[in-house]
């Protein structure tokens, strides 16, 4: 009993060290790209999992390439089967909107509750586009910040090159959608604009979501243990400012949270709803900007918010802001 003592007061003792003299492995922990379950799906094949979706790859940069699953909606269901990629492509013409979905860490696009999300939005008559960033899944190249929003940006670009002009919106799940505020920050820097922006189980940023993991409060009274955490962030450019982006982004907006969210805490979605209502007045915009939050008696935590009955009916509305 005693020797087992002594090697978990190590074990505990080493983690602030290991993180100092190995600063990309908080970087790794943050990805949890290397977790590419569920294992048994072959991410080439979506119909596995996920019907009238084909498969298909980016390029973003030389080197990387990203798998991504376009699911069609249900307008387009009969006839599917059998085609291929240019004949989705081509859907993407019909005037549907289409949702860029941006899956949080750990895992890949064919996790279940990513799955069962894109079955609800597709059944509801949208296009859906399933990205595994660089490092996830089967898509290849190393995780970053800046990678990830490359990512999505080269997915949104292609959109537009091929949907003849429908509307497209950003949908962001927890880590997605620190890709998703700062890629809808790149493209209001190029001049345009997203058309609408979906934040479920968002963050303010994520050194506050790392400062708050029950592992990381273990060694908070640590003299020096938040500052080393928030150096290293900063030395490894792993920063999803939300907060920032939303003071700046005109962009119509929905914010989805359940108030029994264990990883991401309710106030942060409140948070970014309320810095979003402010900079819409601040710039005297009449953007929507809308919030829906969801009782803790529901259950629906951090990934179940697709469980919500009037889920599509909820979106359906806000999604008339929409450009036509």
């Amino acid at each position: 009993m005693k020797r087992a003592a002594c090697f978990l007061l190590s074990v505990y003792a080493a983690a602030p060290v290991i993180l100092y003299l190995l600063p990309w492995i908080l970087g790794h922990v943050i990805f949890c790209h290397f977790l590419r379950f569920p294992y048994s799906v072959d991410l080439s094949r979506p119909a596995d999992v996920l019907n009238h979706t084909c498969n298909f790859y980016l390029s973003p940069e030389e080197g990387v390439s990203v798998g991504v699953w376009h699911t069609i909606p249900a307008s387009q269901w009969e006839g599917s089967e059998g085609r291929g990629p240019e004949w989705y492509r081509e859907t993407l013409g019909d005037g549907r909107p289409v949702i860029i979905y941006l899956h949080g860490n750990l895992g890949t696009r064919a996790i279940h509750h990513r799955v069962e999300l894109v079955k609800i939005l597709s059944a509801a008559g949208y296009h859906v586009l399933s990205l595994d960033y660089r490092g996830f899944g089967d898509s290849i190249g190393e995780p970053s910040e800046e990678g990830l929003t490359s990512d999505a940006l080269c997915l949104y670009r292609w959109v537009l090159q091929h949907s003849r002009g429908a509307a497209v919106a950003l949908w962001g799940h927890s880590l997605g959608s620190g890709v998703a505020t700062n890629t809808a920050v790149k493209i209001q820097e190029q001049g345009s604009a997203v058309d609408a922006l979906i934040l479920e189980a968002a963050f303010t940023t994520i050194g506050e979501v790392v400062a708050i993991h029950p592992v990381t409060k273990m060694y908070m009274f640590l003299p020096g243990f938040e500052s080393l955490i928030w150096s290293i962030l900063h030395m490894n450019n792993i920063v999803f400012a939300s907060d920032k982006n939303l003071q700046t982004l005109s962009s119509p907006l929905l914010v989805l949270h359940s108030e029994d969210d264990h990883v991401v805490p309710y106030h942060m979605g409140l948070k970014l709803y309320e810095i979003s209502l402010q900079a819409q007045k601040q710039y005297k915009t009449d953007v929507q900007v809308e919030m829906i939050s969801y009782s803790a008696d529901l259950g629906f935590s951090h990934n179940n918010i697709y469980l919500d009955p009037n889920l599509t009916s909820r979106l359906g509305n806000f999604l008339q802001t929409l450009r036509k």
